[in-house]
């Protein structure tokens, strides 16, 4: 099973891409390739930009990557309560070239935040919309209060009910 897992944030300290990288090695069994969104910076869409420029081969890239999966797993950070805007944008290049962006394949929605709301807004929103694009989400979870229930040093969940419930949710693209 081929697995792509990322992070939703361009930021390079983001407790999402710990998190996201955590549960690619929990995924025993899988070839999970972790990717940077770094790897697919785009201009800001724009229509106009969009008439400039066309269909841009980065987003091209990103939305092969997924139809080569066999599944995602996708961890989203929280800007004021939304998507960060570097997923955003690439999101909405890559739903011009093709609507069903997440290619139907089975999901596993995550989210972390430093706080004790675990990033759920953008968790909601996320898979409240997911499937206008093709996703079949099999399992959501929230991780509150991430510094608490995190060991950075170890990059490894402590919160051993967490732990279990990241384990299932991710057993899911399996089933």
């Amino acid at each position: 099973m081929n697995i792509i897992a990322f992070a939703a944030t361009n930021s390079t300290k983001s407790i999402n891409k710990q998190l996201v990288a955590y549960a690619a090695q929990k995924m025993g069994g899988a070839t999970v390739e972790v990717l940077d969104l770094n790897d697919f910076e785009l201009p800001l869409f724009s229509e106009d930009k969009e008439a400039e420029l066309g269909q841009p081969e980065l987003a091209k890239a990103f939305l092969d990557k997924i139809s080569a999966s066999d599944g995602l797993v996708i961890s989203f950070a929280e800007h004021n309560g939304s998507y960060t805007a570097a997923y955003k944008n690439l999101f909405d290049w890559s739903s011009r070239i093709k609507r069903d962006v997440y290619a139907h394949k089975p999901t596993v929605f995550l989210a972390a935040s430093p706080g004790p709301g675990g990033a759920a807004s953008v968790l909601d929103a996320a898979t409240k919309s997911a499937t206008f694009f093709a996703a079949d989400v099999k399992a959501s979870l929230s991780i509150p209060s991430f510094y608490d229930n995190f060991d950075v040093e170890h990059q490894k969940l402590t919160n051993v009910d967490l732990d279990a419930a990241l384990t299932s949710a991710l057993k899911t693209l399996t089933a």
